[in-house]
């Protein structure tokens, strides 16, 4: 089974796209789709609690309407599919989000999926096959530099290019791993990394630490993949931003000389609202 890890805040507008796109890939594989509301206002927790009831909805792939709803299909299909949706009681940062998702993940491969249409899911199907049917990676990156050569991967400004080059040259040099792109959303691995992850940093610091902790044992076989990207603008609601990079070039030396914690006990969560 596929544990696809979405954290969500205010993407009531992209989400209901993001669940119709990410149930139709790998059609032939379960998927468990773990939505993490972190503090929505925007309408996205209503949403989504009226489309995920009790915090559980399993069947077949739904079918996105105009009104931004969601038809479930009855047809039988060759895989099962089930959505479970968490809550956090207030805005605690990607980080914190993509930690509950994690924690819940029960599949034999996880995979991290945002909110929004940067990403194309299907791009996780190469992934997928060096993880679970090749079985030659334990971890697959996605790399959309490697995309924005072969003109699938668009970038919003050179500002943004430039920053994302910057922390991946350092992550190699100070972790002895090259990324050519270690900010990605894309990262897919097995569940036994998984269970190796214990992700505290609650911001877009995440992406460093959990690179971090894949690199520094040693134990994993990395690949990466160019993936597709259509970067958005602030104004279309994209979050990260300038101070999110200076930072990440502090946690680039923290997390190279801090030793990493073992896996704690999540906190506890509702699968209603709060």
């Amino acid at each position: 089974m596929l544990s696809i890890v979405i954290p969500v805040l205010n993407e009531v507008r992209t989400l209901p796209r993001v669940l119709v796109a990410v149930s139709r890939v790998l059609p032939e594989v379960d998927k468990e789709i773990i939505l993490v509301d972190d503090g929505s206002t925007d309408g996205t927790r209503e949403w989504i609690q009226a489309q995920v009831p009790q915090g559980l909805r399993t069947g077949a792939h739904p079918v996105g309407g105009s009104d931004g709803t969601l038809t479930w299909a009855d047809e039988p299909a060759a895989s099962r599919l089930t959505v479970r949706a968490l809550y956090h009681a207030c805005n605690r940062g990607k980080g914190a989000g993509v930690a509950t998702g994690l924690a819940a993940a029960t599949g034999n491969v996880v995979v991290i999926q945002d909110a929004d249409l940067e990403y194309d899911p299907a791009d996780w199907a190469p992934m997928y096959d060096l993880i679970a049917h090749r079985k030659v990676a334990d971890v697959v990156y996605g790399s959309r530099f490697e995309g924005q050569r072969n003109g699938s991967a668009k970038f919003i400004s050179l500002s943004q290019v430039s920053a994302n080059w910057l922390i991946s040259r350092l992550f190699g040099i100070l972790y002895g791993k090259r990324f050519s792109d270690i900010e990605v959303c894309y990262k897919m691995f097995t569940k036994e990394v998984n269970d190796t992850l214990n992700v505290t940093c609650p911001d877009f610091g995440c992406e460093i630490q959990i690179s971090a902790q894949i690199v520094r044992p040693g134990r994993w076989r990395i690949s990466e993949l160019p993936v597709s990207y259509r970067g958005r603008g602030f104004d279309e609601g994209k979050k990260i931003n300038w101070r999110d990079g200076v930072k990440a070039l502090g946690y680039l030396l923290w997390f190279r000389v801090c030793a990493q914690p073992a896996r704690s006990a999540p906190l506890p969560l509702s699968s209603r609202n709060p």
